[in-house]
């Protein structure tokens, strides 16, 4: 509890005493770089083949044959865009993002240039964080966004080239009861997702004391507890939202 406690009063310091807007453009521009375009190729190659394998698996389960086979594609759209796209890709996102954010506070923790920063009279954990929780929280819905149209895609190629589906039955199933609140859903659940993510990571990095050990110890922390917390507010989003 008392960690969770400093949790939320490490969330505190980040909207007081903050530095004008025109400071943080460059800061938010450069980490948008470095957590969505560098996430491209992993998030990417990840969902492609998990719509593949989705798609394959269910063909391979379906055996009524009263069943018609365009439930496979109903069931990887459903899947991808309520369940795999957002969640496996944040906790694909806690893995290299969280990890770097970790360690990249967690150093300068310790060689002292985040004290540099206060000394000057600068908000450290304002300048430090919020523009990489901001980044965070447009960059991931952009990833999910491709991640749920790849991993469609993937059971696509997939299913079509392994002969368990017709390009028709497939596109017919893509069509059947689509409720459009599965993506609004999705990308609610991405945000807040990239939230936590995003700052438990720079908790976990920014809190760091002692050497390098301790900064390796904090981004295992990091992407530990971001795991976590992704499950049980997947949990609890799913609750509140589609009952």
């Amino acid at each position: 509890m008392s960690r969770l406690g400093s949790y939320f009063i490490f969330l505190g310091t980040l909207f007081r005493n903050r530095e004008k807007l025109r400071v943080y453009l460059s800061l938010i521009l450069n980490e948008c770089t470095s957590i969505g375009v560098g996430s491209v190729f992993i998030v990417a190659l990840v969902n492609s083949f998990i719509g593949a394998v989705t798609c394959v698996q269910t063909a391979y389960n379906l055996t009524n044959p009263f069943v018609p086979k365009s439930i496979i594609s109903l069931i990887v759209r459903d899947s991808s865009i309520l369940e795999l796209a957002p969640t496996l890709t944040c906790i694909v996102l806690a893995g290299k993002v969280g990890s770097n954010i970790a360690s990249e506070l967690g150093t300068m923790r310790i060689t002292e240039q985040i004290d540099a920063l206060e000394v000057m009279g600068i908000n450290s954990s304002s300048y430090l964080v919020l523009p990489k929780v901001i980044a965070a929280m447009l960059m991931v819905p952009l990833l999910v966004i491709m991640a749920a149209f790849l991993s469609i895609l993937g059971g696509y190629i997939a299913g079509v080239l392994s002969g368990v589906v017709t390009q028709e039955e497939y596109i017919s199933g893509l069509r059947l009861d689509y409720k459009p609140f599965g993506v609004t859903f999705a990308l609610i659940k991405t945000v807040v997702f990239a939230f936590l993510v995003s700052t438990i990571s720079a908790y976990q990095g920014y809190n760091v004391q002692g050497g390098a050990l301790e900064v390796g110890n904090a981004s295992t922390a990091a992407v530990t507890n971001s795991c976590i917390a992704i499950v049980a507010a997947d949990f609890i989003l799913t609750q509140v939202l589609l009952t």
